[in-house]
């Protein structure tokens, strides 16, 4: 009796999907980075500067209203017919990925700690936005996408400008 036997082997289409991910995962994982941004600034409230207070506050609502944006955006036919569909894995995953996850405020000592690592936390999201949106099929994710990091750089722009203020009065 002989018996077939399939051998599947890492080659060209393993290594390709290995850099894929579904649309729904995208999702997912940016509605968590914006509603943990939204954690991280709002419970900066407190422990800034009175001059950063206004910006903290007014960022946790941006970050708020992306968070909004992303569990109205999953509900659409749209995007529930793109759900399950790959795209490439941005290259800036890894960096946003470290982002998702909200620091202890005790590691930061002073408002310019937090404008540095906010900073980086707004370059991040624009990085990968920008590239999700080029990946993405054209339609309201992609506008989405573009939308956020359109709104992270702007967000960035206004960190740099504090930040800039700052370092004057030392």
């Amino acid at each position: 009796m002989h018996t077939n036997t399939i051998t599947i082997q890492e080659g060209d289409g393993y290594q390709e999907l290995k850099t894929k991910t579904s649309i729904g995962e995208i999702l997912t994982i940016a509605s968590s980075f914006e509603y943990n941004a939204f954690i991280f600034y709002n419970s900066l409230q407190e422990k800034v500067s009175v001059p950063l207070r206004s910006l903290v506050k007014e960022l946790a609502k941006e970050e708020q209203n992306h968070y909004e944006l992303f569990q109205a955006l999953s509900q659409h036919p749209y995007v529930q017919e793109q759900i399950t569909k790959l795209v490439s894995i941005p290259p800036s995953t890894d960096r946003f990925s470290y982002y998702i996850q909200t620091p202890a405020l005790n590691e930061f000592l002073d408002d310019q700690a937090i404008l540095q690592y906010a900073m980086g936390r707004e370059q991040a999201a624009m990085e990968q936005y920008s590239s999700l949106a080029k990946e993405v099929f054209a339609g309201p994710i992609q506008d989405l996408f573009y939308y956020l990091a359109h709104e992270e750089q702007q967000h960035k722009i206004e960190l740099e400008k504090r930040y800039s203020e700052l370092l004057k009065k030392k």
